[in-house]
């Protein structure tokens, strides 16, 4: 079974009708914040805009995460550190839910009924197994099994009712029938895994206009060994790395209406670039709101993230998500049989209150690092060239948050993520063909760049993208297509000084 990463768009549409005005989609009728005074609001609007002045560096340019950015030193654990203003009872919540994301879950039956509960399938036995140090996954190397990358799954929907289930957010996707939405490498003792991931790379050398020489490695992607029977013959597939986990609270915190309001689906002002919002049903609510988290913007709340991580990647139930045989699907009745890890007294789940909350305000409260030689003259004119290359159109520099934030660690701060998290159709060289939410085959949601310089620091790695096939800046740049080409072909007219320039300030980042 064989996936190529650059296969056609697959045609079925699953978005909300952009007749629909975008606000009310989402249940706002005008993307206008009301959490701010009108002087307050007129401050934010003077603080956000983009700057015109590249000789110095912005007030506050320094502080990514506003007030919670960490200053502290550069090493391995940047990425690990609390949000720099949050009380000492929250350091003291921030420190349990860090031991729980690093928490090795066990198989059932166990001593350690408290942590027992992983699987049946799973790709990771913690949290940390994926996020290593918090930071970035890679693509396996030869040899190695995938564990900080695994494939997800679904086939088009064949009947009415899947229509209208995705049409109107009830499902996202439609699961592969046999191995549901993700594909499994690893098993507990007495059954198989689900199969293994296969990459194949195939270089493609691309000629920059100063006659400079770069290898692209195009990815397919297949599955061998499979436990559980055949796949679907309409199966999609499409790989993911594990993204960093800093600055996710803040990101939570963007007020929807200063997403909504960069918003332009179907390209009025005519720039080439039609960011689309994505919506999701709250899962304690039912209702629509926007979504703007996973690479393609499916998951609304840190807190759903993290119920599905538990769920989908090591098979431990939560109160949001209480199926404790995670990803096996009604097909496989071996691994629904297996033991789980419920425990009566404990509770109805096999990770009861307060894990859940406890790893979720962990995972809100990871500070962004500061930023590094923001007032260099070679990263200025890296920042310069950014702009005049048009990646500040989908990469926005800066927003500031909520005041209605129930944390007041990150409530009302200036933000600069360099992300306006919303959908961009990126060509046919980075579709996956998978249609899941609002995001159609070639669309993905664009990427915050906090933190990218520290990539190497943290995960000694610089594997960029959903799938890490870019190995480094340069690749991931000539990756663009779609909305993205502009910018794309901008960068590869500059000479090396310039390119190099535009290096450091992403490093600075």
């Amino acid at each position: 079974m064989r996936f190529a990463a650059g296969m056609a768009i697959f045609a079925a549409a699953l978005t909300v009708p952009l007749a629909l005005p975008i606000g009310a989609a989402i249940g706002l009728d005008r993307p206008v914040r009301d959490d701010l005074t009108p002087k307050d609001l007129a401050r934010v609007r003077a603080v956000t805009a983009p700057t015109t002045d590249f000789t110095k560096p912005e007030d506050f340019e320094a502080m990514p995460g506003g007030g919670a950015t960490s200053t502290k030193l550069v090493n391995r654990d940047s990425f690990s550190q609390v949000s720099a203003n949050q009380t000492f009872a929250g350091e003291d919540r921030f420190k349990l839910g860090n031991a729980l994301f690093r928490k090795l879950w066990v198989s059932s039956p166990s001593s350690t009924e408290a942590s027992d509960g992983l699987g049946p399938l799973f790709n990771a036995r913690s949290c940390q197994s994926c996020h290593i140090k918090d930071g970035r996954g890679r693509p396996p190397r030869p040899g190695e099994d995938a564990v900080s990358m695994f494939l997800r799954l679904s086939v088009p929907p064949s009947t009415e009712e899947e229509r209208r289930k995705l049409a109107t957010h009830e499902l996202s996707r439609i699961p592969e029938p046999t191995y549901g939405g993700q594909f499994q490498t690893f098993a507990t003792p007495g059954l198989k895994p689900e199969g293994r991931v296969v990459i194949d790379y195939d270089e493609r050398d691309v000629t920059l206009a100063d006659g400079t020489t770069v290898s692209l490695r195009h990815p397919t992607y297949s599955v061998a060994d499979l436990a559980y029977g055949p796949m679907a013959g309409n199966v999609l597939m499409s790989p993911r790395v594990a993204p960093p986990m800093i600055g996710l609270g803040l990101v939570e915190q963007i007020e929807p209406a200063d997403i909504l309001a960069r918003a332009d689906p179907n390209d009025a002002d005519g720039d080439g670039i039609s960011g689309k919002p994505s919506m999701a049903r709250d899962p304690k609510t039912g209702e629509p709101v926007l979504a703007r988290f996973g690479w393609k913007a499916t998951i609304p709340t840190i807190e759903t993230q993290t119920a599905e991580a538990f769920s989908g990647d090591i098979g431990i139930s939560t109160p949001l998500v209480t199926d404790a045989f995670g990803e096996c699907s009604i097909a496989q009745t071996v691994c629904r049989d297996a033991p789980s890890g419920v425990q009566s007294r404990l509770g109805e789940v096999e990770a009861p209150d307060p894990i859940l909350g406890l790893v979720t305000f962990y995972s809100q409260n990871l500070a962004v690092p500061a930023r590094r030689d923001v007032d260099a003259p070679e990263v200025l004119k890296g920042k310069k060239l950014f702009y005049d290359a048009g990646c500040a159109a989908c990469h926005t520099p800066k927003f500031v948050t909520s005041r209605n934030a129930e944390d007041k660690a990150l409530r009302f701060q200036l933000i600069w993520p360099y992300s306006d998290f919303l959908l961009h159709d990126m060509g046919d060289g980075l579709a996956d063909g998978r249609p899941v939410g609002d995001a159609d085959g070639n669309e993905w949601r664009t990427p915050p760049l906090w933190g990218i310089g520290l990539t190497e620091t943290v995960n000694g790695h610089t594997m960029f993208l959903h799938d890490g096939r870019a190995r480094n800046l340069t690749e991931a740049i000539l990756w663009h297509g779609g909305e993205g080409q502009a910018a794309r072909d901008a960068y590869a007219a500059m000479d090396k000084a310039d390119r190099d320039a535009l290096h450091a300030f992403l490093e600075s980042l």
